[in-house]
């Protein structure tokens, strides 16, 4: 068997302060320095496998996937937040609820949905004023998130408690990140309080929502929107799913279903005001679209747009990393990977190796248009692979594509911003995104 290069727990602990903010360059180092696959001994985790090899991450998400579990930074760490739903959960419950809640984002109910989206995306790009610099990240953001709130609760006076709800996950997750990347003062966070009073503002977040539920039950209005949905949804035996398990899957839609759209759009706005000659191309394909009446056939003819997307999630993939723990032991390319081994997959490493992608450090905006023959499919994952796949790849690509139609059909968007900072949090965020839109 190969032995793999290993990175010392010495070493992480001398850049542990440079970790804590963004740990890329470090990893970007040690991948350009190592190769493809390396260990880590991380205080306090013990060894970890590091690896941006595509047979590897294909290996682990897909042809494999039954012997790899998601680890515990998500069924533990993550959980305790946002609850034991499809992104947290594993084992038979996840496979049940999974099943039960994936009729929901079929093709054929997100149609009923379009409506709605374009609605809350009207309702908060009104928000812009022309010829004024603004933070896109945090407008995107707001939304990303009105979009899921509408999808879910299609009520018209949901955006104060919606406010608070998105306050309270942004501040659980600069928590959880303080705790994955200083796992050796885990029991100082418990100690001094820290843990606790993250934990009450999360039960403050599960009461929010329960409180919609009650509003939704006590009503006899029927909503064609997501929790109606999920509300009509039936285990086997024709039980409908308890309530502390819907807020569960609630909330982590609402974690996970507004942010990585918000900041895929927030990095692609970007691009895109570095392009005037590009925005003119897309609005030729964007006047197309009656963003007045949205159909998904007119949304899936947007291809030079959703090229545009899909390269921006290549250089900046929301999901930057994904965890697994090795369930038995097992081979890949020669490595050896023991029971209990905690392995994680650079996306962010693996959309920008320079030996599957042409000029891959570059944003060209039509080199995902022909993606069709499948050029990229080993060396591609904006939404993870796999059986656990993200359940609303397809609501966000719309979605997407939805707001970037609706913005250059109006504005013409440039920046002043030479050059973006990230901000890797639970997901990859943009720092700041300040952008100016000029009405056409």
């Amino acid at each position: 068997m190969k032995k793999l290069p290993h990175v010392s727990a010495l070493k992480v602990l001398w850049n542990s302060k440079e970790i804590l903010k963004n740990p890329l360059p470090f990893h970007k180092v040690n991948f350009d320095k190592l190769g493809d696959t390396f260990k880590i001994s991380i205080p306090g985790e013990g060894k970890v496998l590091f690896s941006r090899d595509p047979d590897l991450v294909k290996e682990v998400l897909q042809k494999k996937h039954r012997f790899y579990a998601k680890s515990k930074l998500q069924t533990q760490d993550l959980a305790k937040y946002i609850g034991y739903g499809l992104l947290t959960a594993e084992g038979q419950h996840w496979r049940t609820h999974r099943r039960m809640i994936q009729p929901a984002f079929h093709l054929k109910n997100l149609k009923s949905l379009l409506g709605i989206m374009q609605e809350a995306i009207a309702d908060e790009l009104n928000r812009i004023v022309p010829g004024k610099e603004q933070d896109v990240f945090e407008l995107m953001g707001d939304v990303a998130f009105q979009v899921v709130a509408k999808s879910l609760f299609s009520s018209n006076d949901i955006r104060q408690p919606m406010a608070r709800l998105k306050k309270v996950t942004e501040e659980n997750q600069r928590m959880l990140i303080k705790e994955m990347r200083r796992p050796f003062l885990k029991w100082w966070f418990r100690a001094s309080g820290e843990i606790g009073s993250e934990l009450k503002k999360s039960a403050e977040a599960r009461t929010i929502l329960n409180a919609l539920i009650e509003e939704r039950l006590k009503g006899e209005q029927n909503s064609t929107d997501l929790l109606d949905m999920l509300l009509a949804a039936t285990y086997e035996d024709g039980s409908k799913m308890p309530r502390e398990q819907l807020i569960d899957e609630l909330l982590i839609l609402f974690t996970a279903g507004h942010e990585t759209t918000a900041n895929a759009l927030s990095f692609t706005l970007y691009f895109l005001a570095k392009d005037k000659n590009l925005q003119e191309k897309l609005l030729a394909e964007a006047l197309l679209l009656d963003t007045t009446s949205v159909t998904l056939e007119d949304l899936q003819k947007l291809l030079l747009i959703q090229s545009c997307i899909n390269e921006a999630m290549r250089l900046y993939p929301p999901a930057y990393f994904i965890d697994r723990v090795a369930m038995e032991n097992n081979e890949i390319n020669g490595f050896e990977l023991k029971k209990g081994t905690l392995v994680l997959l650079s996306l962010f490493e693996l959309h920008r190796h320079e030996s599957f992608w042409k000029a891959p450090e570059d944003y060209i905006a039509d080199r995902f248009l022909h993606f069709q023959d499948k050029t990229y499919t080993d060396y591609y994952y904006p939404f993870g692979a796999g059986p656990r796949m993200c359940i609303g790849n397809a609501f966000a690509t719309f979605e997407m594509a939805m707001v970037v139609a609706t913005l250059v059909k109006k504005y013409k968007i440039t920046t002043s911003m030479d050059r973006i900072e990230i901000n890797p949090m639970i997901s990859l965020k943009p720092k700041e995104v300040k952008l100016q839109f000029t009405l056409r």
